[in-house]
């Protein structure tokens, strides 16, 4: 891990990650205190959450076709400094009636973050070897737990004393401070050009949707990709549900509430900042492996989790099993990063990570319906025991069909992708 960060562009942009997710997280929790104090309304809060979640699902995929024409690191830096200036109509919010503000600024982050996100995955590998890629990803793993040990407090705090202004304040600075730490990498990282490249700027924007279905194709003709997307589509529908399901859970199952559940996420976040320490220390080139191993621990650690107040009543316990799981959590993630970031040519990746990215929002809203549809319906344990089980399933079927497989060489070729 140490040779890793060792190197100076990985380390430049894993500050600017850890700074600008400190940031959004502070955001993430101030947004729906200060909404909910203008508004007292639910349905406020949700339709911000909407707002956030629906740019990945309506154009995140294609997003990502401009990632393979554009310089990654230009992406990056063009798109956190227009993440900052984003966020200054927040400056003018000051009653119900200007929450529509809100909405557009979260509307307009959670866009440009769908350029952000392929370019900074399509960019990793291109800054260390393939060898360093799994230790790399477990330490972008590492700065995300401890945003979210740092940014939430920090945010609530900062809601409270500075207001939304002074939070947008300081996010903005946060984005700031990122782009010029990008800006610092050396280097050109213009993805190498594929064969369904036009050849002119008018060229691209005719060919928009012939380049999206050659991303597609590349999915459909790896083995190993699609096995990815059908495992982000199950893992995302389980966080879907279990973001609903887990409320209740902790509400009639522990008789716990607010303050419980931010125990919780908090004890997730320190498993998570040991699970990227270890997966990065033992590093390894197997991620399919490690997607495998880690899924079927995963998931046995949910159905402990969510099984055992039938049998020790008590809340320790259930902080500790959370502890436990963030460690294979982390080790699933940063798996399933590592082996698409191997799988798949650099002529493709960004296309590719936009459409894993868009998959993943849409199966995370569909689970977030279906849980409600079934929270009155059906015993909550009995949902969350289905999620449990899934991953379980998931990790076998990983391990038996790619767990022996040393995945490299970019098995999507791109001839794969020729139309």
């Amino acid at each position: 891990m140490l040779a890793t960060i060792r190197q100076r562009n990985f380390a430049l942009l894993w500050f600017a990650g850890l700074i600008s997710l400190a940031g959004d997280w502070m955001l993430l929790i101030a947004l729906p205190i200060y909404i909910y104090q203008l508004t007292g309304s639910a349905v406020a809060v949700s339709i911000m959450f909407i707002a956030k979640r629906a740019p990945s699902v309506l154009f995140g995929s294609l997003a990502g076709v401009f990632v393979d024409r554009w310089d990654r690191r230009r992406t990056m830096l063009v798109a956190n400094l227009l993440l900052a200036l984003a966020l200054l109509p927040l400056l003018a919010v000051r009653s119900a009636g200007q929450v529509w503000i809100v909405y557009l600024v979260a509307l307009l982050e959670s866009t440009f973050i769908q350029f952000f996100s392929p370019a900074e995955n399509a960019l990793l590998p291109q800054l260390v070897g393939e060898e360093y890629i799994v230790p790399a990803n477990a330490l972008n793993s590492l700065n995300n737990n401890i945003a979210r040990l740092i940014g939430p407090a920090l945010g609530g705090l900062a809601a409270v004393t500075l207001g939304l202004g002074g939070v947008a304040l300081l996010d903005a600075a946060s984005f700031l401070i990122a782009a010029l730490l990008v800006w610092l990498i050396r280097g050109d990282y213009r993805a190498t050009p594929a064969a369904d490249a036009p050849a002119t700027p008018l060229g691209a924007w005719r060919t928009l949707g012939r380049e999206w279905l050659a991303g597609l194709r590349v999915i459909a003709g790896s083995r190993p990709v699609a096995m990815l997307f059908a495992l982000v589509a199950i893992t995302s529908l389980g966080e879907g549900v279990f973001g609903v399901m887990f409320v209740l859970f902790v509400n009639t199952v522990l008789g716990g509430g607010a303050q419980e559940i931010g125990s919780l996420m908090s004890a997730q976040a320190v498993g998570g900042l040991l699970g990227a320490l270890l997966v990065g220390r033992l590093g390894g080139g197997r991620p399919a492996l490690l997607i495998g191993i880690a899924g079927v621990l995963f998931g046995l650690i949910d159905l402990a989790i969510f099984n055992y107040p039938s049998f020790f009543p008590g809340f320790l316990p259930i902080v500790l099993l959370f502890v436990l799981v963030g460690i294979p959590g982390v080790a699933l993630f940063t798996g399933m990063n590592a082996l698409l970031q191997l799988a798949v040519a650099d002529e493709y990746r960004g296309r590719v990570f936009g459409t894993y990215g868009t998959t993943g929002a849409l199966l995370a809203i569909v689970g977030t319906v279906l849980a409600g549809a079934l929270g009155d319906r059906v015993p909550v344990v009995t949902v969350l025991n289905i999620q449990g089980l899934a991953y379980v399933l998931a990790g076998l079927a990983v391990l038996v069909l790619l767990g022996g497989r040393a995945i490299a060489g970019h098995e999507a070729a791109p001839a794969q992708a020729a139309s």
